[in-house]
């Protein structure tokens, strides 16, 4: 080796001393002026399926799909073929006023009467002896009817929305009529009722679909449309608003002989 390369090298050595340099990293040394190696790729190795990786669609396409209980209460309220059955899958439905009610209040009077009255929910008497329209406004309702020359044990039949008490008597929510409307609609189709009287804006509004409040949706036919037909309905002020406004007992009244001619009309044209 020449001496001026020894000592070059010597001096580099010594400066990677200095620097703190205290092993080498390869066996030899790197020839950086040569001709890079080119190594062939592994080959791939197949993916792990792990569950918790998977992509949103193929994890959705593995998972069943989750039924709504809108689309359960419609379901089974479609397979009821009788009332009997339909009161059944009523009381097989899961809902939180079934765990606060005590009992199922699910219909009265005359089912082959021709005329279906339909109101809101039940109350605290309706919920202790399961039968609808029993209280105070029940014991109204009756006498309004007997009015036209009605009665409950001859010429009407009388359910709600609701087939349980909501806590307190409150107004029934969005999701509770929504969950109980399949059955209702399956009721009215199981009874084929010539004529409906809804009681108060809740029944009025949500068979309807409309946006109107009940003084604006009274007084007046409107068509209810069925599998079997539309049906001619005639929405009222309930007779719990009256005992608490009896002045608008003029209305309902007006609503009420609005009834009893339309059903005259079609006994005398028949």
């Amino acid at each position: 080796m020449q001496a001026g390369l020894r000592e070059e090298l010597l001096a580099a050595l010594r400066l990677q001393i200095d620097w703190g340099v205290d092993e080498a990293l390869e066996p030899a040394p790197l020839d950086r002026f040569a001709a890079p190696v080119v190594h062939p790729d592994p080959a791939p190795t197949a993916a792990i399926a792990t569950p918790g990786l998977q992509a949103p669609a193929l994890l959705a396409a593995a998972l069943p799909a989750i039924a709504t209980p809108a689309a359960l209460a419609t379901g089974r309220a479609a397979e009821a073929g009788s009332l009997e059955a339909l009161r059944a899958a009523i009381a097989e439905t899961d809902s939180p006023l079934r765990d606060t009610a005590t009992n199922l209040v699910f219909a009265d009077g005359v089912a082959e009467s021709g005329l279906m009255l339909i109101g809101e929910a039940p109350g605290a008497d309706e919920d202790r002896l399961g039968r609808p329209f029993v209280g105070v406004s029940g014991q109204l309702l009756d006498r309004m009817m007997a009015s036209i020359g009605l009665e409950r044990s001859k010429n009407f039949y009388l359910t709600n929305i609701l087939p349980w008490r909501p806590p307190g008597n409150r107004t029934p929510t969005d999701g509770e009529i929504a969950l109980f409307l399949p059955f209702l609609l399956r009721h009215i189709t199981l009874v084929r009722p010539r004529h409906i009287l809804l009681l108060g804006g809740t029944p009025a509004k949500s068979l309807l679909r409309a946006k109107d409040g009940i003084t604006r949706l009274r007084g007046r036919w409107h068509s209810l449309p069925m599998e079997q037909g539309a049906i001619p309905a005639l929405p009222t002020l309930h007779p719990a608003y009256l005992l608490r406004s009896p002045a608008a007992k003029r209305e309902a009244w007006a609503d009420l002989v609005l009834l009893r001619r339309t059903i005259d009309g079609e006994v005398a044209a028949g």
